[in-house]
């Protein structure tokens, strides 16, 4: 039998700095590794793992059977849920190249806006945050950075703007999952703190767009566009607000995403920018490229002004193209319904049980909850994506030998991302459950008023490790109550700071980096994309540090609920 490990936030020495800065190393490792180095990330991701587990048990003396389990647990969550989604998500994209119907949603896109602008806004920040409200857990870059790709983007660009646009809506990501997770931590009523967040991410949200714009066009991109770049944010910006405050902190998202959608689309009838950045040619690379065939597509070649060809699809076709998503959304809206959702939580179809060999009990001597693995093998977005992939092949008309040929390739394309999310998850478990986390974030509570300023970190810290706002709240929402209380800061305030600062961790988590990598056919080179956006995340992440600090004194304390 196995003892009790009960953690230490100051291990070393007597000397809180010290021991989190030993805790620390593990993330140094990964981010040297990835960012420096340029090391391919399944191999940072192994190394970092290696070096967490020597922290935890040199350091921070969590037994070695515990610290190697850990891993094992946090590796499990890797491939299920977070890769399970992945896989099925790209296996449904494959679906749709192998017919061809890519390539007509492609041309359906073009004929709202050919301004690759216009559709970066459209595409990665509307309908990935109705995909974050639904579903979460990465299911919007991998499915958006394949629909970038499909109008013309190129692979890195596009899985830049895809990290950057899941942004704003994270913290009600999965039907407010975060906000639920928060509650649950912080002892502070849900809607409370929906409502805090609500004041907090939607500011966010109007520079978003902005920001988007600028990556794809740079400063003529901003100077051509802002209009509409300004009038989607304020539209997402204002409804997340209102939705939060005044309807329901699980809808916020999906109010959002179709009043933000709604404003471009209704804008673009009355005004439109003074040039077209469209896709070329030559710049059109996409990891479909060619595989795209089209079979089982019906479409016209009628002549351009200039005699160049144009490709009419019909009704049918345009209909079928879109049929994936929409079926995505309409099974994941209708396991939302409180109902089904409440009997799917419920075995047979969730189980929980605790993780084998694993007795760790925090500081104060309470069981720690990541002890405890959900299996939620129905439910699953993953799950859920199979049942919408079977559905999309039978629309399609794809063969089951087809279908099946597909998913095993995509599989196989994935092999890298799965074991750099597997290596990351089980570091993040590894210094959950040994305590280098906690001594993270016990060391930036010691900041007293400062707090305020430094509170956002802790949600970012928390994201950029486990790649999840829901586990970075789990982790840190306690502690951000108790900082609060100690320093006579709102303890509401805190809590929703942690959510809305770990919304801008969420694109630069090695997990969600490998998730994009992966989508654009580019795995093995998630340390270029991490640079591409390394410095929006610390920008935006300082702009929400201001903001919340803002909120802890007279200036903006009226915002507080």
């Amino acid at each position: 039998m196995f003892q009790t490990f009960q953690q230490d936030l100051d291990p070393v020495g007597g000397s809180l700095a010290l021991s989190a800065l030993c805790a620390a190393l593990p993330l140094l490792t990964l981010f040297i590794l990835l960012g420096g180095l340029k090391m391919k990330a399944w191999q940072a991701g192994l190394i970092s793992l290696v070096a967490a587990l020597l922290v935890a048990v040199t350091f921070f003396k969590m037994p070695v059977g515990q610290a190697i389990m850990a891993g094992a647990e946090g590796a499990t969550f890797g491939f299920f849920p977070i890769m399970w989604i992945v896989v099925n998500a790209i296996w449904i994209y494959n679906l749709t190249v192998a017919t061809g119907h890519f390539e007509v949603l492609k041309r359906s896109f073009g004929s709202i806006s050919e301004d690759q602008r216009i559709q970066a806004l459209i595409i990665a920040f509307c309908f990935g945050a109705l995909l974050e409200a639904l579903a979460g857990f990465g299911t919007p870059v991998a499915i958006t950075v394949v629909m970038l790709m499909a109008v013309g983007f190129k692979p890195i660009k596009a899985a830049t703007v895809a990290l950057i646009a899941n942004t704003a809506p994270v913290a009600f990501g999965a039907m407010a999952s975060p906000i639920a997770g928060l509650e649950k931590t912080s002892g502070i009523d849900a809607e409370t703190l929906g409502a805090m967040v609500g004041r907090q991410t939607p500011i966010l949200a109007v520079f978003v767009p902005l920001i988007l714009v600028l990556v794809v066009d740079g400063r003529r991109g901003l100077r051509q566009t802002w209009p509409v770049a300004l009038v989607c944010g304020l539209a997402f910006g204002i409804a997340q607000f209102v939705a939060a405050n005044y309807i329901s902190v699980p809808l916020a998202d999906i109010v959002a995403s179709l009043v933000a959608t709604a404003a471009i689309v209704g804008l673009l009838r009355v005004w439109q920018p003074q040039e077209q950045i469209t896709a070329t040619a030559d710049a059109t690379s996409t990891r479909a490229e060619g595989q795209a065939g089209s079979a089982g597509t019906s479409a016209v070649l009628t002549a351009t002004g200039n005699g160049s060809p144009q490709i009419r699809d019909s009704r049918a076709e345009v209909v079928k193209a879109y049929a994936p998503y929409l079926v995505i959304i309409a099974i994941f809206a209708f396991t939302n319904i409180s109902a089904v959702k409440e009997a799917l939580a419920q075995p047979p179809w969730t189980l929980s049980f605790q993780w084998p060999s694993l007795d760790v009990a925090n500081p104060d001597g309470t069981a720690s909850g990541f002890m405890t693995f959900g299996f939620g093998w129905l439910p699953a977005a993953g799950t859920l994506l199979v049942f919408a992939g079977v559905i999309t092949a039978l629309i399609l008309r794809v063969s089951p030998s087809t279908a099946i040929k597909t998913y095993v390739k995509t599989y196989v394309e994935l092999r890298s991302a799965i074991i750099t999310v597997m290596a990351v998850l089980g570091l993040a478990y590894v210094m959950n459950l040994s305590g280098q986390t906690g001594s993270l974030g016990e060391l930036l509570a010691q900041t007293g008023s400062a707090f305020a300023i430094i509170s956002p970190i802790l949600g970012w810290i928390g994201v950029a490790v486990t790649g999840s706002d829901t586990s970075a709240n789990t982790l840190f929402g306690a502690l951000q109550v108790k900082a609060a209380t100690a320093a006579g800061l709102d303890p509401t305030l805190m809590a929703a700071a942690n959510s809305s600062g770990g919304v801008l961790g969420k694109m630069v988590s090695p997990q969600n980096l490998a998730i994009a990598a992966a989508a654009v056919g580019m795995a093995g080179k998630e340390g270029e994309i991490f640079r591409k956006v390394l410095g929006w995340s610390l920008l935006m992440l300082v702009f929400m540090c201001a903001l919340v600090g803002l909120q802890a004194t007279p200036v903006l304390s009226w915002m507080v609920p």
